[in-house]
């Protein structure tokens, strides 16, 4: 059964990013509060500032304005960027070098600061330094089985650590002193700290892309054998039971309590509460879906689109509407870490009442009076 939790919106036509250039494909994007920035096949950074506007009748719109776009020079797609918003500093991978480069003006850091080597990257979302202007990043190095921990600060880049992993990683997120890496067989967790490491579950890297992604403290998702979406901590445990996606799952995102899957010809939506799968959008060619501080971002080769959450109280009155008691419940009790308290007693209260109500209209007499008790 379907709740209606995501709108799906465009953001970016593809005549604002390429006009009649047929070439030009989007390899990444990276957003940081209102900032867009688009990295794509021909080497050329654009940046776009997004303007939410809610129409009277409650529908949402997304305005992009071009702000500049820049060419790297290198002949090469755009293959990663990464904002430091505390150092105004997007990273960009671009033939295996990442660049520091000012968010705003897209021209690099005078010192010429970079890192090279680098395959693929992460920043470490829960810093261990403890230093506000600075960032930490792991890169997959293109040395054999090798994984570099770096500090970057506005101007300048120190290498802290350098790890040797049992086989080659193609993936990687962090979260304090853990990655969580895809090898080539296998999903493993690595303290770079201690060198301690635990294996996870296998995994085929020849058959299909993995995916290692952070979603809060200490716990990482994955995706496992079999289609599942599966959640480990940095303890190696899962404590929560695993989401069913599709066998060709080529990404994922977080939008609390929802689990966002993309594959060839579908967005799917998982709730984390009760691991049922919510919502499915078509949309095809899709190769980019991304979360950015709560807005989940999803890319074809030639646009940008947003998926807008409907207010959590709108989905609970949904299923209410639909009958569906016990869903509605585990969504409002789910709801509690985004709403303040108070506000929340008085709307918890009142879905209680309603549940009631309709428990009683179905003759479901005990049940409804544990409801309104």
């Amino acid at each position: 059964m379907s709740v209606k939790a995501f709108k799906l919106v465009s953001a970016v036509e593809r005549e604002m990013l390429m006009g009649d250039k047929n070439y030009i494909n989007i390899e990444c994007i990276e957003c940081c509060g209102k900032n867009l920035y688009i990295g794509t096949n021909d080497c050329f950074i654009y940046h776009f500032l997004l303007d939410e506007k809610i129409s009277t009748a409650g529908k949402i719109t997304f305005a992009a304005t071009k702000q500049l776009h820049k060419y790297l020079g290198l002949k090469k797609p755009v293959s990663e960027l990464k904002a430091a918003s505390a150092l105004t500093r997007l990273l960009v991978l671009c033939d295996n070098t990442i660049t520091l480069v000012n968010m705003m003006n897209l021209e690099p850091v005078p010192t010429g600061a970079r890192i090279k080597g680098a395959v693929t990257f992460a920043l470490n979302e829960n810093p261990v330094s403890g230093d506000p202007f600075c960032v930490e990043v792991c890169i997959i190095s293109v040395k054999r089985r090798t994984i570099q921990m770096f500090m970057v600060f506005e101007d300048r880049v120190q290498i802290v650590k350098e790890v040797f992993t049992p086989e080659q990683p193609c993936a990687v997120a962090v979260d304090g002193y853990y990655l969580c890496l895809a090898l080539t067989t296998q999903y493993i967790i690595l303290n770079y700290n201690t060198g301690v490491s635990q294996d996870l579950f296998p995994y085929c890297s020849d058959e299909k892309r993995p995916i290692v992604k952070r979603i809060g403290r200490q716990e990482f998702l994955l995706a496992g054998p079999g289609g599942l979406g599966m959640f480990a901590t940095v303890d190696g445990i899962s404590q929560r039971a695993p989401v069913h996606w599709s066998e060709n799952v080529i990404g994922a995102a977080l939008c609390f309590p929802y689990v966002v899957a993309l594959d060839d010809e579908f967005i799917t939506v998982h709730s984390m509460l009760d691991q049922q799968q919510k919502q499915t959008l078509p949309f095809k060619e899709g190769h980019i879906l991304q979360d950015f501080e709560g807005k989940v971002i999803v890319a074809t080769n030639k646009g940008v689109y947003i998926l807008v959450p409907l207010p959590l109280e709108k989905q609970i009155q949904d299923l209410l509407a639909s009958h569906r008691v016990e869903e509605a419940l585990v969504l409002a009790k789910g709801a509690r870490r985004n709403i303040p308290k108070e506000k929340f007693q008085v709307m918890y209260k009142r879905i209680l009442q309603q549940a009631g109500f309709i428990q009683f209209a179905q003759l479901q007499f005990l049940e409804a009076k544990e409801l309104f008790r």
